[in-house]
């Protein structure tokens, strides 16, 4: 069973306030939620998934579905950690479905079985491709990280699908959202291996991967391992993140522990643990890579400089460490988005004509 802890809801809204107007939420209801949760947990009045899941519900009677799943994706935010939390991802899911008919894309959801410890499970997938789309280009994996999954990234995968012509097939990482955990690299590793191969078959041939943030890890780890045909790794940890004595902020600890399958609060110890089999540097020291484009922002508080920079002079490899923005650039997504259209422009992958 998954658990809760200690986590003051201002330090998330100050952390990921920038994301959430980002996101499409109106600035000034994002304020109004803001102003009235005073605690994380509870599911009552002042109480996060509360508020936020009252917005979406006001937005849901308007009609406004696509705002209505924008907001149940921060009231089950930033783990399931109890039943309001799983049940704001269900009324998340519920409202998307009703505001896909509206999307700029042509939009299906699929089950793809896929490997989850030494079994098999059903994982949902969205695949999100330009109208008329015939399978003609190729199809781009993507996934967000721990606490921001398929769902909530909608309409920055709709933007890339729209501008490269490709068809985005949007998962969740293993341990979060609808993937069962916990979170495990090689497991994760393997359930990429059995994307790509779906992808392969919807589109031209070519699978490209794109991860954002602990998704970041899998794309790095697809790409360095050459299990698809190019990767871009947006914010993701490597190899210094899983270092020992390594810290957290913003109650990331908790989130990552929810994820890896802790059913109580684990101690810094228990968590390092982990880390040793999420360290990338046996795919690091080999010369398999596929073409890479590596981004993160300079003033990441979750991953350090050292896993964007590890990249750095490698063969087919583009290295991109911005100023003054911090974890996956998120304050300079458009110049993120930029720099990731140009590189997939200069590798010659199909693009809509201009």
């Amino acid at each position: 069973m998954p658990y809760q802890w200690k986590v003051t809801p201002e330090d998330l809204f100050v952390e990921r306030y920038r994301q959430m107007v980002a996101s499409g939420l109106p600035v000034e209801d994002i304020d109004t939620v803001r102003s009235a949760v005073a605690e994380m947990w509870p599911d009552r009045p002042g109480g996060w998934v509360y508020e936020w899941s009252r917005l979406a519900a006001g937005y849901a009677e308007r009609g406004r579905h696509r705002l209505a799943a924008l907001a149940y994706g921060w009231a089950k935010f930033p783990t399931l950690a109890d039943g309001a939390k799983k049940t704001a991802l269900e009324r998340q899911l519920e409202q998307y479905m009703l505001a896909a008919p509206g999307f700029e894309v042509a939009f299906e959801r699929r089950m793809v079985i896929v490997p989850c410890e030494e079994e098999a499970t059903v994982l949902p997938v969205h695949l999100l491709t330009p109208r008329g789309w015939a399978g003609a280009t190729p199809v781009l994996l993507a996934s967000g990280g721990v606490d921001t999954w398929k769902m909530d990234f909608h309409g920055l995968f709709e933007t890339i699908a729209l501008r490269t012509g490709m068809g985005v097939l949007a998962f969740d990482i293993p341990g979060t959202g609808e993937c069962a955990g916990p979170m495990d690299s090689e497991d994760g590793a393997d359930m990429v291996r059995v994307l790509a191969a779906e992808a392969r078959a919807l589109g031209n041939g070519r699978v490209l991967h794109l991860g954002i943030s602990m998704g970041g890890h899998f794309s790095a780890c697809s790409g360095l391992a050459g299990d698809v045909d190019a990767a871009i790794v947006i914010g993701g940890p490597v190899e210094a993140a899983f270092a020992p004595g390594r810290t957290f902020a913003h109650g990331m600890d908790g989130i990552v522990g929810n994820a890896l399958g802790f059913d109580y609060e684990p101690t810094l110890v228990e968590l390092a643990k982990s880390w040793p089999s999420f360290g990338l540097r046996p795919l690091l020291d080999l010369d398999a890579n596929v073409p890479m484009l590596v981004i993160n922002g300079a003033d990441d508080v979750h991953v350090p400089q050292d896993d964007t920079l590890v990249f750095t002079g490698r063969r087919d490899t583009e290295v991109h460490l911005l100023p003054d923005t911090g974890h996956c650039a998120v304050s300079k997504m458009p110049h993120v988005l930029q720099l990731m259209f140009e590189w997939i422009d200069r590798h010659q992958i199909p693009t809509l004509p201009s």
